[in-house]
């Protein structure tokens, strides 16, 4: 991606911390919602090659990425166990923060799948008139109702592991611009194609 808007990059420390009281407490997994704490990672432990990626559901460019370039990434190196594949979330504005949230929501098994639709159809939920209705529509695919849905909102458990993911790129790996990938340890800045990222981990498959 380009770099961030600068204004809304120096709000965005104080960001981090006011997305967690962004929605009203719920009781957790009241409508039998059991969301994922956890890494989201796929691929072999033991792959050469970790890549770590940085998204915003709201960011265009990260739906590019996961649109055009992730599956051949994926078929190419993630499902051949040439490298560890490590999602992290890093919300930008509310709206990315409620999907995100959303994601962990739909499960272990539904979480890449998850990320894989909101990004698919971004334009449509994220530019809604009334957006949050929209993603409940989405959540009601991977069989959360609208009390799941509003329970997943509200849970605060799924928003520490969110808000420490952005810490930790903020802090941590310094998080620019998004996406963002770490590839064993090295930042790479910006979506890339997928010959972009044949010749970056060509030096680590010899």
């Amino acid at each position: 991606m380009t770099q961030l808007n600068v204004a809304f990059w120096r709000r965005g420390r104080r960001i981090l911390f006011g997305l967690a009281f962004l929605f009203a407490a719920t009781p957790a997994f009241a409508q039998g919602i059991n969301p994922v704490l956890g890494e989201m990672a796929l691929g072999a432990e033991d792959a050469p090659i970790t890549v770590i990626e940085y998204a915003s559901m709201t960011c265009p460019h990260c739906a590019s990425f996961h649109v055009e370039t992730y599956k051949a990434l994926k078929e190419k190196y993630i499902d051949t166990g040439k490298v560890r594949f490590i999602f992290r979330e890093f919300p930008l504005d509310r709206l990315a923060f409620a999907a995100s949230k959303l994601a962990r929501c739909a499960g272990e098994d539904g979480f890449f799948p998850m990320i894989d639709v909101l990004f698919q159809q971004q334009r449509n939920w994220a530019r809604s008139k009334d957006p949050a209705a929209a993603l409940a529509r989405i959540g009601r695919l991977a069989g959360i109702d609208q009390a799941g849905f509003e329970a997943c909102l509200g849970d605060e458990a799924v928003s520490k592991v969110i808000l420490q993911n952005r810490q930790t790129g903020d802090t941590t790996h310094k998080v620019a611009s998004t996406p963002s990938f770490v590839v064993n340890g090295e930042m790479i800045a910006g979506g890339r194609s997928i010959e972009n990222f044949d010749t970056i981990f060509a030096p680590y498959l010899k």
